[in-house]
């Protein structure tokens, strides 16, 4: 079960990382008229990074609060499960 684990957490991320694309447009959109300005790739260079950076963390932490919770729904289920067998039959 650990590998399966493993393997929904890895293209759960993956999926995330690259469904979000709005900082990288962003950054892109925004280094374009200070890149003409500066006549330089620099700020392309530097907004593209950091929006792609950006855009890959959202997508990560959006999976591991994913994960969060769907451990603590197994969480909940499994103790209401051993709840309801430790109950005493009347």
């Amino acid at each position: 079960m650990g590998g399966q684990e493993v393997k929904q957490l890895e293209e759960c991320s993956v999926s995330n990382a690259l469904g979000t694309w709005v900082f990288s447009v962003a950054g892109a959109l925004l280094a374009i008229p200070v890149g003409i300005k500066r006549k330089s790739l620099a700020p392309l260079v530097f907004f593209g990074t950091t929006g792609t950076m950006l855009d890959i963390i959202m997508g990560i932490s959006a999976c591991e609060r994913e994960h969060a919770e769907r451990q603590m729904k197994l969480l909940e289920a499994q103790n209401s499960a051993a709840e309801m067998g430790s109950e005493p039959q009347s």
